[in-house]
């Protein structure tokens, strides 16, 4: 499970924090005020309408022994072989447009400089947002020129030399015009991601991603599918078809070149990753779910590599349903002075386990190993980058984590980067007092990793199953599933970021505590106002933890006791306004959304966010 709360590489000016200020001062203990080389770097490289292009640095990178070295190498270059599966799995027509976009881009010299420069913006976002679909909202955007100015463009760049990718017997005029309504055309598949379908529209039908194929939900009702995961859906002929993700499956040019680029990592890798990397070349090589989870297993026992990777189909935000898995990679090294301080979460998990507030047949008993560490990441792509999560907590498989246990990573170098180059201003637009823009300056930063750590390691890995839902709740909850789970490992973290047991693990000073907890319920409920201005107004939200943010707020607000709405020379604020109240109604919500997902209360769900957490 990703825990999103920034772009990096690429990111948009939103996020689960508003800014932070560069001194922790005595926030947290054992945190202090980063080197003075740290304030000098450059963070923000460029901005893109309401995008950013933000610079991460991989601190301690040069220090790293020369066999982990070419290990991340050869980790890279299978990273980099995979990117294009996203790019497909994204949108049918992604690969097609990029393609025409850059051969506009690289033979430009006769185009005209206003067009090539609304094509560069437009290139710009579409490779920020792998495609022509928000991230964040899953709305369509496109080309602010007009269709003739772009086809004069394209036709520049063919007298130029470009190459353009032509479908048997098509001119460039027919490739043209059958991609218009792709670039220009906000109504034609508008939305990447429809979860929230209005009466009668099926939500698979009506998503633009290239998951399904003419399928519908009702087709799927007595469909028995072996590859939920890694597999499109085609229907031909009336009759459904697995188009499986393996070698001599679908993608399998992709996946052989991935392989390759992994079977020459082995040789430098620890003799746990070895196993986990030889089990990732089987699953590749076969599809099959019982290699997959032996996969799993695999990477969750390699505990101490100090480099890893994450390389497969892993998060469901894209699926409608939330089945079909993303491709993406990430290679990292571990960061062990930031380390230290998530460790002891993990390792204290049982105690948080034995206080969550709901019931106690929910709760686990002899809690797994948690591995948790801080990292520095090395590369992002397909589904993780260049939009990067800020902390990650696999496998997903909810039997392997109760049988295995999990892993959790705070990415680091993210995590400063993300902090370094938010403006300013956001702290004074959104707060309603001086006071809270004080706060969120002095314990921002402290509030932010807390909330992120807690999410990941106490939060995803907490809570047991009911024995009836067989270890997969996301069967029974469908659509609802990847939202309330971001939703339940929010609320855990907001639970008990005012516990005083922060204190005695070292985390925050009691001094502090207070003033931290208090920053961080402000920052989040400032983001919902803040999440909104990415959303189309008469539309509604379809990102999974934007959905999950605004259902918690939206709940807390209901209940009219920790949060006030107020307008001010025409703005609206909401301000926290009962500290107290605020985290009893977030022990409340946690409880009943745990009872949710443990007994699998579909219609509870559904009602629940459609009440207070897709507007």
């Amino acid at each position: 499970t990703l825990f999103r709360s920034g772009i990096m590489f690429g990111y948009e000016m939103k996020g689960n924090t508003l800014p932070r200020s560069s001194s922790l001062e005595s926030a947290g203990a054992g945190m202090q005020e980063r080197p003075l080389v740290h304030q000098k770097r450059k963070y923000l490289l460029e901005r893109v309408g309401e995008a950013a292009v933000v610079q991460l640095y991989a601190d301690g990178f040069s220090d790293l022994p020369q066999n982990q070295k070419i290990l991340i190498w050869h980790l890279y270059q299978a990273a980099l072989a995979g990117r294009d599966i996203f790019y497909d799995q994204r949108y049918r027509h992604n690969l097609v447009m990029r393609e025409v976009l850059e051969e506009i881009l690289t033979h430009s010299r006769d185009v005209k400089l206003s067009t090539k420069k609304e094509i560069e913006r437009y290139t710009k976002l579409f490779w920020l947002n792998t495609g022509p679909y928000n991230n964040l909202t899953g709305h369509k955007f496109t080309l602010n020129c007009k269709p003739d100015e772009f086809f004069v463009a394209a036709k520049a760049a063919f007298r130029a030399g470009a190459a353009f990718p032509f479908q048997q017997s098509e001119d460039l005029d027919g490739l043209l015009n059958r991609l218009e309504p792709m670039f220009f055309d906000e109504s034609f598949e508008p939305t990447v991601l429809n979860k929230t379908a209005r009466s009668g529209v099926d939500i698979l039908s009506s998503s633009a991603n290239n998951l399904y194929v003419g399928v519908t939900m009702e087709d799927l009702e007595n469909f028995d599918e072996r590859h939920p995961l890694n597999s499109r859906l085609v229907k031909r002929d009336g009759k459904l078809f697995e188009e499986v993700y393996k070698i001599n499956g679908r993608y399998s040019d992709a996946l052989k070149n991935i392989s390759r680029h992994l079977e020459s990592a082995i040789p430098y890798a620890t003799e746990a990753m070895k196993v986990a990397l030889e089990a990732l070349l089987k699953f590749y090589l076969t599809g099959s779910e019982v290699d997959r989870r032996a996969y799993d297993i695999a990477w969750v026992q390699d505990k101490d590599s100090p480099v890893d990777t994450i390389n497969g189909f892993i998060e469901v935000y894209a699926d409608a349903r939330g089945m079909k898995g993303s491709w993406e990679a990430l290679v990292f090294y571990v960061n062990g002075e930031k380390t230290k301080g998530i460790q002891r979460l993990a390792e204290d998990a049982q105690w948080f386990e034995d206080r969550m507030p709901w019931e106690p047949r929910y709760r686990k008993h002899g809690v797994q190993g948690i591995t948790a560490k801080a990292i520095n990441v090395v590369i992002e792509t397909g589904d993780s980058g260049p939009i990067s999560p800020l902390g990650i907590n696999l496998p997903n498989d909810q039997e392997v984590r109760e049988s295995y246990g999990s892993k959790s990573v705070s990415l680091s170098n993210v995590a400063e980067a993300y902090e370094r180059s938010m403006p300013m201003e956001y702290r004074h637009e959104f707060s309603w007092t001086e006071a809270e823009v004080a706060r969120a300056e002095k314990f921002g930063s402290v509030a932010s990793e807390l909330q992120t750590n807690m999410h990941e390691v106490i939060g995803h890995a907490s809570g047991k199953l009911s024995e009836h839902l067989d270890g997969n709740p996301a069967v029974f909850l469908r659509e609802q599933y990847s939202g309330l789970e971001e939703a339940r490992a929010e609320l855990v973290a907001l639970y008990f970021i005012s516990n005083p047991r922060l204190v005695t693990l070292g985390l925050v000073t009691s001094e502090n505590q207070e003033a931290i907890a208090l920053a961080q319920y402000e920052s989040f409920t400032r983001n919902v106002l803040v999440q909104l201005r990415r959303v189309r107004q008469g539309t509604q939200l379809e990102q999974d933890h934007m959905r999950a943010r605004q259902l918690i707020i939206s709940w807390l607000i209901d209940q009219g006791e920790a949060i006030e709405v107020r307008n001010r020379q025409d703005k609206t604020y909401y301000v926290v306004t009962d500290p107290k109240a605020f985290q009893v109604g977030v022990g409340r919500l946690l409880s009943e959304i745990q009872r949710i997902k443990s007994e699998g209360d579909y219609e509870t769900a559904k009602k629940l966010f459609e009440r207070h957490g897709t507007r």
